[in-house]
């Protein structure tokens, strides 16, 4: 939408790439517009400020259907509401050769990145089941339902070959992550699947031809949208999970996780606040990951002592 005034100052009105995405010519409800007086160069320059204006709200627009949100209280054990946090305010590479590079992330989007907490711990735990504290084993890395690229990005400069992400929303993908990658410059050690997450594992090898399976595989869908169980079950079906995988799955509370993912047994599951993390791997990884538990209790074992 454009407006145009013959003053001496002009006003102009855009829809922003946010309200063009979202808006429905149908039913209006928000509206996000830019202006920007178009004053003199030489006394100031032009500024930009934002406006939003909500029209026909509908009253029942933010009462929540009480069927639907019992549903969710009986199967997640808390309110509908509290699945959408707002974004955190820092978004950025926790480690590895980008190490506290920011990353984009819009506000007041359904773009939720993990939180940092979640990701140092993942990282951390797949370091030391993968027998290198230092780094990741080499390898790719599939980030499903991937939004900012965060965990992808994460991976790579920890030590991944390359990454694959799949995010549904064209937007997204051009507004948010393709410019996250670029700003790390990850884009040449990245690969983008504008395609549902369920489309793409029932079509994996149509889409990744021969190239095997995965090294690691991140699942962290908006809690309500997706059936783990269904969900699960179609990856232990498919071809991108081998026998030396490691799958992260962030889930909400009271969700029934399986032991195992076919061959894949459950090497950790921990609980964030509100989120829970599972991570599947090999037999092997669970066997290091104790080691070097035990190890660490050994080293610290003498300290305690001498304090005592």
């Amino acid at each position: 939408m454009a407006c145009s005034a013959s003053s001496s100052s002009s006003l102009f009105f855009t829809l922003s790439p946010l309200a063009r995405r979202k808006s429905d010519t149908s039913n209006p409800l928000s509206l996000a517009i830019f202006a920007s007086p178009n004053l003199k160069p030489k006394l100031q320059r032009p500024r930009a400020f934002i406006v939003s204006s909500r029209r026909h709200a509908r009253e029942d627009e933010d009462v929540i259907d009480e069927r639907k949100k019992q549903l969710l209280i009986e199967r997640y054990g808390m309110d509908p509401v509290d699945f959408l946090p707002e974004a955190p305010r820092n978004n950025k590479v926790l480690g590895g050769k980008v190490r506290r590079r920011k990353l984009l992330s819009p506000e007041g989007m359904d773009v939720r990145p993990m939180m940092e907490v979640v990701k140092g711990a993942i990282f951390d735990i797949l370091q030391v089941a993968g027998g290198c504290p230092a780094s990741l084993r080499p390898g790719r890395w599939l980030d499903l339902y991937s939004g900012t690229g965060s965990v992808g990005i994460e991976a790579i400069s920890r030590g991944c070959s390359e990454a694959h992400f799949v995010e549904m929303d064209p937007w997204v993908v051009s507004e948010v992550l393709r410019p996250n990658l670029e700003s790390t410059g990850f884009l040449d050690f990245s690969v983008i699947h504008t395609v549902r997450v369920e489309n793409f594992l029932a079509n994996a090898e149509q889409f990744l031809g021969k190239a095997g399976p995965f090294a690691y595989i991140s699942v962290t869908p908006p809690y309500t949208a997706v059936d783990y169980g269904v969900l699960m079950d179609q990856l232990s079906k498919s071809p991108l999970v081998g026998e030396d995988t490691f799958i992260v799955v962030e889930y909400p509370l009271r969700t029934a996780m399986s032991e195992s993912c076919r061959d894949l047994i459950k090497i950790t599951d921990r609980r964030f606040g509100r989120t829970n993390l599972a991570i599947y791997g090999p037999t092997w990884a669970q066997k290091k990951r104790k080691s070097a538990t035990l190890r660490t209790v050994r080293q610290k074992a003498p300290l305690l002592v001498e304090r005592m």
